[in-house]
């Protein structure tokens, strides 16, 4: 079991060791909960700076967050991978403490992803949602947790077991070098992805996940996000394993190929005639395309793995967790 530390020894952990520690949450319409969020944070992490990224909210979230002590940006473009991109450009700072202003994630596990993150030198710590299959109201986004953390898993390895997750804890150089081209609520997949990529060291724990409070709604909607999300997987899946993804479309029109084609070779050699001529001619073209889309993965799996490089290079010149 992992003992939490209370905020008075993550004080003097802070303090003995410099680091200035920055709590970013992104805030869509949250003006029922952003204040006590604020506050939770605050009292869980003393001396680290609060700042809440408002997206285009059309209640007082903003004026709210600002009478709590947080230090409000303005984000206009919609869409929290517009948010997570300009926190780590705006904020500068050796830890990033990111969670939602919602309320579901408890502040008082912040000092035990931290000092998780400090003392193990992780890139990344994710808090793994503990209650999020018992909450019956979230039944249909608990079993699209279930199979997108699966597809995950298949598609780029067991890192993580629960990629969507927003209550997260990065090193500088994470923040500092993360690319974030998502729009969304996928930008949690895009971090878990970048993160396995470049084999960081991270770590997940399991915190506290709770019931939004009456008055707060979700932003998610099931169906448009869940498509985004997995249209969001196989885009990755090309970017950083074009081999794997070419080569399995190669597979699949080899076999639509051969399954078209080999009826007509056996009847070719059977009685010396090609009577389905249009069957020979797509089977043919099957294999071409089939032949071009493998090539096409080599090609691109040697650019990709220098992309990695490239990354892994500039990851090493950011400055990284100093040491206790």
């Amino acid at each position: 079991m992992v003992s939490i530390p209370s905020a008075s020894q993550f004080d003097t952990a802070q303090s003995r060791v410099g680091l200035a520690t920055a709590v970013v949450l992104p805030c869509y319409n949250e003006a029922a909960t952003i204040a006590h969020v604020v506050a939770s944070f605050a009292d869980a992490l003393p001396g680290a700076v609060i700042y809440v990224f408002d997206n285009n909210s059309s209640d007082d979230t903003a004026r709210v967050a600002e009478g709590a002590g947080a230090i409000v940006i303005r984000e206009e473009r919609q869409g929290k991978g517009h948010v997570v991109r300009r926190m780590f450009a705006e904020v500068d700072a050796d830890i990033y403490v990111m969670a939602d202003g919602d309320g579901t994630y408890a502040a008082a596990d912040a000092p035990m992803l931290v000092k998780a993150l400090v003392e193990r030198r992780l890139d990344m710590v994710v808090g793994t949602r503990r209650g999020v299959r018992q909450d019956a109201g979230r039944s249909g986004h608990a079993i699209g947790n279930r199979l997108f953390n699966g597809v995950f898993q298949w598609m780029f390895g067991d890192d993580f077991s629960d990629i969507f997750s927003g209550y997260r804890v990065f090193s500088r150089r994470f923040a500092k070098t993360f690319p974030a081209v998502s729009r969304g609520f996928e930008i949690e997949t895009e971090m878990s992805v970048h993160a396995s990529q470049l084999m960081l060291p991270v770590a997940e724990i399991e915190t506290d996940y709770g019931v939004r409070p009456e008055g707060s709604v979700s932003k998610l909607r099931t169906f448009r996000d869940g498509f985004r999300i997995l249209s969001v997987f196989f885009l990755l899946l090309k970017e950083t394993r074009p081999a794997f993804f070419f080569g399995g479309l190669a597979a699949l029109l080899t076999l639509v190929s051969l399954a078209f084609g080999l009826p007509v070779v056996a009847e070719y050699l059977e009685t010396g005639l090609v009577p389905r001529f249009p069957t020979a001619i797509l089977a043919a073209a099957l294999m071409i395309i089939a032949a071009m889309s493998a090539m096409c993965g080599l090609i691109l799996d040697s650019v990709s793995r220098s992309r990695v490089e490239l990354k892994r290079m500039f990851l090493l010149t950011q400055r990284g967790l100093p040491t206790p």
